[in-house]
This record gives structure tokens, C-alpha cells and sequence, in this order.
């Protein structure tokens, strides 16, 4: 199939025309009031570039890794649950598009399918999300077919004690979970487990797979420290796209202090922020309209603003990019 799409907003407009209303709304909502969304898109748009000129642009390197995986670029596909509603094969075509856009997977642990088919559908690398939906025995078998099937870390998602109250879907009498079903793969066991998780089940983690560990929905300086203290390789600054907490902290408005805490060890550059950035609706909303191939077609439309943007700013490789590059606008 030939794409026309050329920016990202078309891209967003085609799967508003193309997707029923409530998949629409699961992937373009968040919970309650949706005030953290909103807050979110605020505090980026605060931010902006500071404009250095006279630079030898010719060669951009925009090359990073993550967790001591080379990436060609700093982005990043983020964990997304409920991939079967916006395409029939989900994951599986995800990973398809990570692979043509040069980047990596991270594999949602609410995946509508087996860890084992989304790793042998595509060649590039793949980290694992997990939900903790299920006692310890469930996720030390879990644990080792991830291990088994290739994937690179396991990141276990700490914000979700409880799921969230999604106005749009509860106003719409219409439930996610239920919808999922249809998927081949059978979620985890006990959704309620994760009300239970304290800092001695990440202690578990580390003890029950080589894999490194990253943790998913750190918001604080405090939380963060005591992440990296006891080895953890991953701190990942989210508020969950304010799908889970509504009227919580911006998740770039808590970076530079989480980032000031732990930076030398875990994070540097790039917009105060991480090694890469890990995007969501941009890949869905791809995925919605053409499966891999829309995908890849909006990743190549996000590496090229990334590139035009690094070389306009004066900025000609990651490596050297700091946080002086971009400055709050109050």
C-alpha cells in the first residue's frame, strides 16, 4: 500500500474517520476530567528551543541506546494495551512497523498476544512492559518466556494499583476489557494484583529474571533515587498519558528534578529528558490506518522533524545536546 500522509495531524484525522467512536475514544482519552492530558500538552507547549545559528548542520547524529541497546534514534514505541480494537493484528503489526522505522517495542504486558508471537514477528529489538496481573509463580513463568523469547528488559508498570475511571468509556456504557476478548491471548489471571506490589516485589524481580529491570510511572526525585539505589536500570517518567491519575504533575514538569537525582547514572540530554522517548498515539493512530506500513510511515515523519529541528537549533548530535537547549516559556 502507498501512503499519502505527509503530517502528522492527517495521519490523526484519518483514524478519527476510520475508527467506531469508542476505540476512538479508549485511545485518545484518559481518566475522569482528563486534566492531566490536557496538563501534559500544556507543559510541552511551554517549552521551547534555544536557536543557536552558524553551525555545520551537513551531519546530524541522532544515535543513542537505551539500556545498552543501540538505537538509531531517540524515539521509542511505548507499551500500549488494546492494540486488537485499532488493528486485527495488534502487537504482531506493531512490532512490524518498529522494525521498518528502525526502533524498538516496548511490548505492552496487556498484549492480545503471546510474548512468543509478537517476538517472532518482526526482527527488531523488543523490551517487555509488565502488568503484575498475577501472583508471584504466574509472572516467574511469565518472566522466563520473555526471557526466552528474546526480549531485552522488563519494565514493570507501578501506577496502576487500581484502573483508572475512564469518563469517555464509562459515558459510553462501553468496556475496554471486554472488547479485548476477542484477542487470542489471554490477559493475566488477577488484574487486582497489583493493589498488593511494594518495593520487596521489585526485590523479587531482580532475583527472578537476568534481565534488567526498569520500573514505569515514576514521578517523584524521592521515588527515583530509591529506584537506581536498588539497581534498577530503567527509571521511566510517566504519568501513563494521564490514563491512570487524573490531576497529577505534568510527567515533563517532574523530569528535570527526577532527572537532577539520578541523571548521571540513568538519564541524560535530551529535553532534560531520557535516553529516548517513548511515543504512543503517534504509532496507534499510524497503526489504525495502515497496520506496519502506517506506522513507519509516522515514525519517518517524526525522524524527519526530529532531524530538521536538531539542525535548525544547532544542535548536530544527541551526545552533546543538554538541557541549557531548551528553556521553560512562563
Amino acid at each position: 500500500m502507498s501512503f499519502r500522509f505527509v503530517t502528522q495531524p492527517e495521519i490523526r484525522r484519518e483514524a478519527r474517520k476510520v475508527l467506531p467512536l469508542e476505540v476512538w475514544n479508549f485511545g485518545d482519552g484518559a481518566s475522569e476530567t482528563e486534566l492531566t492530558k490536557r496538563r501534559n500538552r500544556r507543559a510541552l507547549d511551554r517549552l521551547a528551543i534555544r536557536q543557536d545559528i552558524l553551525v555545520d548542520a551537513r551531519e546530524i547524529d541522532t544515535t543513542t541506546s537505551l539500556c545498552g541497546v543501540p538505537l538509531s534514534w531517540p524515539v521509542v514505541i511505548a507499551p500500549m494495551g488494546g492494540l486488537v480494537l485499532f488493528h486485527d493484528d495488534g502487537d504482531v503489526e506493531m512490532g512490524r512497523g518498529a522494525e521498518r522505522a528502525d526502533t524498538l517495542q516496548f511490548l505492552s504486558g496487556a498484549s492480545g498476544w503471546s510474548v512468543e508471537d509478537v517476538a517472532a514477528g518482526s526482527k527488531g529489538p523488543k523490551m517487555f512492559q509488565l502488568y503484575h496481573h498475577g501472583d508471584r509463580a504466574w509472572v516467574t513463568d511469565l518472566l522466563a518466556r520473555v526471557e526466552a523469547s528474546g526480549y531485552l528488559s522488563v519494565c514493570l508498570t507501578v501506577d496502576v494499583q487500581v484502573y483508572s475511571r475512564r469518563e469517555r468509556d464509562i459515558l459510553a456504557r462501553w468496556s475496554p476489557r471486554e472488547a479485548m476478548k476477542k484477542a487470542p491471548n489471554p490477559r493475566g489471571p488477577d488484574a487486582n494484583y497489583p493493589t498488593r506490589l511494594t518495593w520487596t516485589d521489585l526485590e523479587f524481580l531482580q532475583k527472578t529474571t537476568r534481565l534488567p529491570i526498569g520500573l514505569k510511572g515514576v514521578m517523584t526525585a524521592r521515588d527515583a533515587k530509591r529506584a537506581v539505589d536498588m539497581g534498577v536500570r530503567i527509571v521511566w517518567v510517566s504519568n501513563h498519558g494521564g490514563r491512570q491519575l487524573d490531576s497529577t504533575q505534568a510527567s515533563i514538569d517532574a523530569l528535570p528534578a527526577i532527572a537532577d537525582a539520578v541523571g548521571d547514572r540513568v538519564l541524560k540530554g535530551l529535553a532534560w529528558g531520557a535516553r529516548a522517548i517513548a511515543i504512543g498515539r503517534t504509532a496507534l493512530w499510524g497503526l489504525a490506518v495502515g497496520g506496519a506500513e502506517g506506522v513507519h510511515n509516522a515514525l519517518d515523519i517524526l525522524r524527519d522533524e526530529l532531524r530538521r529541528d536538531m539542525a535548525l537549533c544547532g544542535q548536530t548530535s544527541l551526545k552533546r545536546l543538554t538541557s541549557d537547549c531548551v528553556f521553560r516559556v512562563e
